[in-house]
């Protein structure tokens, strides 16, 4: 056979192939729907399916079986707050001034964090929304209406139809009935949250919240079904957050992490009700993607992120890298089924944008996202990861202990992780390759890439609005 006819046959071979991928990609576009499940203060290796051999994690892991782990995924923020606007906006978090946790608003003003997302900002569910979808909200929302911000907008403000929070948010909420054991009457924990109104409270057993969220859930879709619309769902739960308050008989020792371990297992099994709903219907099944991953690393002493090196709060691996499953037996090929991907890195902003290309839809306006679309990568039909690097800046309120400094700016580029201090000093290079803990820093051995990766981050540093980190870490120093 010729050179050329070789050449011909491998260039058709490739457009069928392209073809192939882009038909898979956006089969069924108009009816995809999507459930995106967001577990709160989740370390990186907490699910069996990711090594935990403490506990198994049944439901989340034949999620992982049926689908694609990601071993490289990385959230925007090493605490809740802007982990969720990154998620939610497909912008790093610090444009809206969301860098750390929201609290009162006599605290959000002295660390320079706004008391809410504004509204205005961009919003994965009012872009669905306004393509047909019916979108909700079901779980934790945190980017407003907390402690005493009684006027932040409601959840649903944000594009959602129906929303059902904590005491993170405005609108109807569960709000926790804690340690109801032993005999003793259970403790009310709102944080002020039943003082605020905006909508009606119940109160509800700490260990069945999870599962309060999935049977408001499984609600919604079912009637987004019936209605014969495509629908759009976060199911954020509050677990794995502290307290613990798992059933009795997951109590133990009653130890820290044998309390996390009771609360994760509980979660597992709530969280299958929604799995299982979804896998009973031939149309749900053939229709929906789900995305599992956390908000950030683990609470120290809780979750752990081994062999990964920090936890939440700080910019280290363990503090930002998520475990994610994408599940969906019409969008991931029988082969990819139960594969890891442990070679691509990409961010939670690159969310947004992927699954508005997988469902097709565009938004109304022009958005500058932060995010890329990645939507080949997380169905598994490309090896792809972001083009641009991921940068991060440390919660203002969170500059680290007399022990350990944390590093105040971070930044992924390649097979690399940069950490400074904001005037660049203290550097830290790490080859995640070779080295995922983070234990060899490199920077002495390579000071040309150093100067390459300080002098980008610090431009991004820049280029994001200000917050008070600086003045707070010399107030923490002076006192």
């Amino acid at each position: 056979m010729s050179r050329s006819r070789i050449r011909v046959l491998l260039v058709v071979a490739l457009l069928l192939l392209c073809m192939s991928n882009t038909n898979r990609l956006h089969a069924q576009a108009e009816k995809t729907n999507f459930i995106v499940v967001l577990i709160d203060d989740m370390g990186w290796s907490d699910l069996s399916c990711f090594g935990n051999q403490a506990v198994e994690t049944r439901n989340i892991d034949r999620l992982a079986k049926e689908g694609i782990r990601f071993t490289n995924f990385y959230v925007n923020a090493p605490i809740c707050s802007p982990s969720r606007t990154a998620l939610t906006t497909g912008q790093y978090p610090q444009r809206w001034r969301i860098t750390s946790y929201l609290n009162n608003r006599k605290d959000n003003a002295r660390r320079g964090v706004a008391n809410w997302l504004e509204p205005r900002a961009p919003s994965v569910a009012r872009i669905f929304k306004d393509s047909g979808y019916a979108t909700g909200h079901f779980g934790k929302w945190h980017m407003g209406g907390q402690r005493d911000v009684g006027e932040a907008p409601l959840v649903v403000e944000y594009g959602f139809d129906a929303s059902l929070t904590n005491f993170e948010g405005l609108g109807p909420r569960l709000l926790p009935l804690c340690d109801a054991h032993d005999g003793q009457p259970p403790k009310k924990h709102a944080l002020g949250s039943d003082t605020l109104g905006h909508g009606p409270i119940t109160w509800m057993d700490r260990g069945k919240i999870t599962e309060g969220y999935v049977d408001r859930a499984v609600e919604f879709i079912d009637e987004a079904q019936r209605a014969g619309r495509p629908f759009y769902v976060n199911l954020w739960p509050d677990d794995v957050h502290s307290p613990f308050f798992p059933p009795e008989a997951m109590r133990g020792d009653e130890a820290k992490r044998t309390l996390y371990h009771g609360v994760l297992q509980n979660m597992d099994a709530q969280l299958g009700k929604l799995f299982d709903f979804v896998r009973s219907s031939d149309e749900l099944r053939e229709n929906t993607l789900i995305l599992l991953c956390s908000d950030n690393g683990p609470e120290p002493g809780a979750g752990s992120a081994l062999p990964l090196r920090g936890h939440k709060a700080n910019l280290y691996e363990g503090g930002v890298r998520s475990p994610l499953i994408v599940w969906g037996p019409a969008f991931v090929e029988d082969q990819k089924r139960g594969m890891t991907n442990d070679e691509n890195y990409f961010c939670a902003m690159d969310i947004v944008p992927s699954l508005l290309s997988i469902a097709g839809v565009k938004p109304k306006q022009e958005i500058g996202f932060d995010g890329e679309d990645l939507s080949a990568t997380l169905l598994g039909l490309q090896r792809r990861s972001r083009s641009t690097s991921i940068c991060w800046r440390r919660p203002p309120d969170r500059p680290g202990t007399k022990g350990e400094n944390f590093p105040d700016l971070a930044m992924r580029a390649g097979k690399w992780k940069f950490l400074c201090e904001y005037d660049g000093s203290n550097p830290q290079l790490y080859d995640l390759i070779f080295d995922p803990s983070e234990s060899k820093n490199l920077a002495e051995t390579y000071p040309e890439t150093v100067a390459d990766l300080r002098s980008r981050l610090e431009e991004w540093h820049k280029s994001m609005p200000s917050d008070r980190g600086e003045a707070l870490e010399l107030e923490r120093a002076e006192n």
